[in-house]
């Protein structure tokens, strides 16, 4: 079976700093993402390379309870978390280029490999996510740029 592999970006008009700094701060997660019901720090802020941070979302129906590590953290470049938990393991990653007119564009990329029963069901999974991910990124886009 195929994993799952699916990259979405949008091009914010602000500052990469600013996007960067707001995108990767678990706090402003529920502001942005649609799923995300609850976020708790299992390790002190600010975020940084080793921050654990639990998650409670809820997806295609079911309420998903996991916990990321924060893998890599380069300011204003790249962000990537993973978990390794549940019948689906996976790895986030945020990367942030200088767009036209001083603005941002962002990629969201989730990937993993879904176990057991979840397998079966990655195309799906991974069409939903996609849709998800868009929206999530119009959320941020939308959020940030009514900041100006």
């Amino acid at each position: 079976m195929a994993g799952v592999d699916v990259t979405s970006a949008v091009t914010i008009a602000r500052p990469r700093e600013a996007v960067a700094a707001f995108a990767s701060d678990p706090d402003n997660a529920r502001k942005w993402y649609a799923n995300i019901e609850a976020v708790e720090w299992e390790t002190p802020p600010p975020v940084r390379a080793g921050s654990r941070i639990a998650f409670v979302a809820r997806f295609l129906g079911r309420r998903l309870a996991y916990t990321y590590e924060v893998r890599e953290l380069d300011p204003g470049r790249r962000f990537v978390m993973s978990t390794a938990e549940g019948p689906f393991p996976m790895e986030t990653t945020y990367t942030w280029e200088d767009g036209p007119d001083g603005g941002t564009r962002m990629t969201l990329r989730n990937r993993g490999e879904p176990s057991g029963f979840s397998r079966f069901s990655a195309p799906v999974m991974a069409t939903a996510m996609r849709r998800a991910n868009r929206k999530d990124l119009a959320t941020l886009k939308d959020l940030l740029e009514a900041e100006v």
